[in-house]
């Protein structure tokens, strides 16, 4: 796969509602990522982190203030960045080849380029064996794989996760995240994830944003400044955790001053 620039995300002042009825989701909410950062957004259920996601792909409108990319407003979705959700949406009736190839086939690709970059992604995500098996056959952490491999085989420069590993077993769910972060480090592409798993966090983040409150806010940022690759074990990786989570539980219960993020 070819190296990735990464990209440079700049969120200033957006403020977001689904409707004039409805409450704010997150007020003059700022945040920034340089090229290549694995950014990991925790907070939880109902702060607007999903949302923000979604606004960052591309994917939803209707907010007011600057969401840029490279310094381009982003308005629509991109090849350039890809999302992963909580389901693998996998077309069941294909083979892992034909659902990584989905997006390259809309494109017009060749068959021939087809085949060379859908065979890189695969064996990136270690699911060689599995190419010609149908999706419906596999496990949820090979759909998972499968589903990885649709989105790195675009050679996106942002890959977004929203909390793709939530319903995984625990021995996959972490296979996964030292998997994505490795193959994000080795090709220079950003990651931004939104998750409420303190662990996740810490295995996942180059710098951990705490999001909180109703409207949503960020209360904090913290860089994640741990060797690679991590080991839950690691007492360097257990303190961290700690000290997030201490960060996280002040944060749900409003006792966390927000600092500028």
């Amino acid at each position: 796969m070819a190296q990735s620039n990464g990209v440079q995300i700049n969120v200033e002042n957006l403020t977001h509602r689904y409707n004039s009825k409805c409450p704010l989701t997150f007020e003059a909410l700022d945040m920034q990522s340089t090229p290549g950062e694995s950014l990991v957004i925790i907070g939880r259920s109902g702060c607007g982190k999903s949302t923000l996601l979604h606004i960052i792909a591309g994917l939803l409108g209707g907010y007011k203030g600057t969401m840029q990319l490279n310094g381009q407003d982003v308005k629509d979705p991109s090849s350039k960045w890809v999302m992963m959700f909580q389901a693998p949406h996998l077309f069941p009736w294909m083979t892992v080849e034909q659902n990584v190839g989905t997006g390259l086939r809309f494109a017009g690709w060749s068959k021939d380029k087809i085949r060379s970059r859908v065979n890189e992604a695969i064996a990136l995500v270690n699911m060689e064996e599995y190419a010609d098996k149908n999706t419906q056959d596999l496990s949820g952490g090979q759909q998972q794989r499968v589903a990885l491999a649709r989105s790195l085989v675009m050679e996106p420069d942002m890959l977004l996760l929203d909390e793709p590993f939530s319903a995984l077993d625990a021995f996959t769910r972490a296979n996964l995240q030292k998997d994505v972060r490795a193959i994000s480090k080795q090709i220079g592409f950003n990651l931004v994830m939104v998750t409420h798993d303190i662990d996740e966090a810490v295995i996942m983040a180059d710098r951990a944003l705490v999001m909180a409150g109703s409207p949503g806010k960020m209360v904090h940022d913290l860089k994640v400044d741990l060797p690679d690759p991590r080991d839950r074990t690691d007492p360097e990786v257990q303190r961290m955790r700690a000290h997030l989570m201490e960060i996280f539980e002040e944060a749900a219960g409003g006792t966390l001053v927000s600092t500028n993020v």
